[in-house]
């Protein structure tokens, strides 16, 4: 192997050990969205079978939840209550709360409508949809890669956040008492019409199990 080879060799095994560490999965590159930006318009059907296009809902914030059932971040903020009482706060100020399981069939948290709506009401969970994204073309145009991951969509339907649930990422329930409410505050700046101070953030959990 000439000086260059191993050169190469040299920067490819560290890019690999890099991403190892860093507990991320391997993802193909997608373009983010950008915050301050129109959000990508999509058509989704729902687990009731109805059609939901999101520039239909301008006038109305809008919050999207990527989630995975099977999730153990997911368990711990559905485990405690923490997403249903952000749900039910977000009800009442008037947001429209999708939650987006990009799951492929066959993969984890995949489900069909009926299961979908089973779990809901086991869990008291409170969107006012959730949309089925077994594709992956949803979760692909916004870069969901963690479930959660959480956006919000003001009512000129531009994106004001993108980014993780709160501050720590651990699936440790006790932690969201002690976590910086990430989402939580970017959600009521958006519904006072304030600016969201910290609008992109790292988001934590399970790699959304996308279609190979």
């Amino acid at each position: 192997m000439n000086r260059l080879s191993r050169r190469a060799a040299l920067r490819t095994a560290i890019l690999a050990t890099t991403l190892l560490g860093a507990g991320l999965p391997a993802l193909p590159a997608m373009a983010a969205p950008a915050v301050g930006q129109p959000a990508p318009d999509f058509t989704a059907v729902d687990s009731k079978g109805k059609q939901h296009k999101l520039a239909d809902l301008k006038g109305k914030v809008v919050v999207l939840e990527w989630t995975n059932h099977e999730c153990p971040y997911v368990k711990k903020h559905y485990g405690s209550s923490n997403m249903q009482n952000l749900q039910q706060q977000a009800r009442q100020a008037g947001v429209v709360w999708l939650s987006v399981i990009s799951s492929a069939p066959g993969e984890q948290g995949s489900v069909d409508g009926a299961r979908a709506d089973e779990l809901t009401a086991s869990r008291k969970a409170a969107p006012a949809a959730v949309l089925l994204d077994p594709q992956g073309g949803i979760g692909k145009a916004y870069d969901a890669r963690t479930t959660p991951h959480m956006y919000v969509i003001d009512t000129k339907g531009v994106l004001r956040y993108a980014g993780g649930i709160d501050s720590i990422p651990s699936a440790k329930v006790d932690d969201i008492a002690r976590a910086e409410p990430l989402f939580k505050t970017a959600m009521e700046s958006v519904l006072k019409g304030e600016e969201v101070k910290q609008a992109v953030t790292r988001p934590y959990g399970c790699g959304v199990k996308y279609k190979s």
